[in-house]
């Protein structure tokens, strides 16, 4: 498996039985930048971040190793984390790209004959902070009535410690995810070649999932680019069809990506997942807007608009586009998907254009897999273009 490794690991030491050798936990604190504060204890270095919640039951390293997760302090709904351990068969990237880790209790030790790695060791090989024995119910309680704040995870003892004050002001001082280009940071640096077959994708990486690299590949041959390859670059390239990846940060950030994307518009098929769903809507003259506390797990009911069927389908996204602007903008624009919890666009097609756009995770990883036939809807109606 060939993923993306050329950013440096962090901090942290494995011993020969697989744990850290071995950090103890000390008392911590997670700090709201409105004043709120949750104990706990801590393993790992200071942290802050944008503060979300992910409800799924299992697949916490395919969680961790999403890279859309960059800049995120990522706390699990469910109860126990680390139980069947980690292995490097369910990384969706080289490392994890969450700020830190929030949970309710870790199992204390991993069961599983897949496991290579405990779920602390791991983490502190990239210097990423976990925090346990928190309330994770009246957290999450805190993000649905406030959202997404920014936070700050620290010591309450010993070296580098801080005062539950000192935590808030550092995490007033973090900045979020709004407003912020963090594609460069996870974009791979080289192109990858993946699959066979008549039909030829390219695919911008812009956070990429490696799910999504296998389930292209399983349809058609794809090549995989780093996201500020030029629209022009990716025509010459001749494909018969051009994907999207999902990845972090706010769309209305990437004005230079917009720019890319509106260029390859009415010129090749396009298929958009998640932030690659928000950038084809913004290249159509939509407008997008960040969620109150987003969608993070795998259990949100979408209502296909053209079948009546609802799948079950895994999302990670904070920021999602104005429907209303959409269809204003984009002549001939078709909403197709819609989230059923809360009426969020979930898709929409441009017939016009040949523009396809997705805002759950077909691909899953983790999650249910209702959606997977996006990917061979798509190779097929590009091979009946042949």
């Amino acid at each position: 498996m060939t993923l993306r490794g050329d950013q440096p690991a962090g901090a942290g030491v494995v011993g020969s039985d697989g744990g850290v050798g071995r950090a103890v936990a000390v008392a911590g604190m997670l700090a709201v930048a409105d004043g709120t504060t949750f104990e706990g204890e801590l393993l790992g270095p200071p942290a802050t971040g944008e503060l979300v919640f992910n409800t799924v039951l299992q697949g916490y390293q395919e969680v961790l190793t999403d890279p859309s997760y960059a800049g995120q302090v990522v706390a699990f709904t469910y109860p126990h984390l680390g139980n069947y351990g980690v292995t490097a068969a369910d990384n969706e990237a080289a490392r994890p790209w969450v700020r830190a880790v929030v949970a309710r209790a870790l199992a204390p030790r991993p069961s599983s004959w897949r496991a290579t790695e405990d779920l602390p060791a791991f983490l502190a090989r990239f210097g990423i902070p976990l925090l346990t024995g928190v309330d994770t119910r009246r957290l999450v309680r805190h993000v649905r009535n406030h959202g997404s704040l920014p936070v700050a995870i620290g010591p309450l003892e010993g070296p580098g410690a801080a005062t539950p004050g000192e935590l808030v002001a550092r995490a007033a001082a973090e900045p979020g995810t709004t407003g912020a280009d963090l594609v460069g940071l996870v974009t791979r640096r080289e192109r990858l070649e993946r699959g066979e077959g008549p039909v030829h994708l390219v695919a911008l990486d812009l956070g990429m999932k490696e799910s999504i690299v296998q389930a292209l590949a399983r349809h058609a041959r794809c090549t995989v680019v780093p996201a500020t390859t030029p629209a022009a670059t990716v025509l010459a390239m001749a494909p018969d069809g051009v994907v999207l990846s999902n990845g972090p940060g706010d769309p209305a950030a990437l004005p230079w990506l917009v720019a890319e994307v509106r260029s390859l518009l009415g010129r090749v098929p396009v298929l958009g997942i998640c932030l690659g769903h928000q950038l084809l809507a913004e290249a159509l003259g939509a407008a997008t807007y960040k969620l109150r506390f987003g969608h993070h797990g795998g259990n949100h009911p979408v209502l296909d608009r053209r079948s009546g069927k609802v799948e079950i389908t895994s999302q990670n996204h904070n920021y999602a586009v104005d429907t209303d602007s959409l269809l204003a903008a984009a002549s001939g624009a078709v909403v197709t998907h819609e989230n059923l919890n809360d009426g969020v666009l979930e898709g929409f097609e441009v017939p016009e254009l040949a523009v396809t756009a997705a805002q759950y995770h077909p691909e899953a990883g983790p999650g249910p897999h209702d959606g997977a036939h996006l990917f061979a809807d798509f190779v097929a109606s590009l091979q009946g273009r042949l």
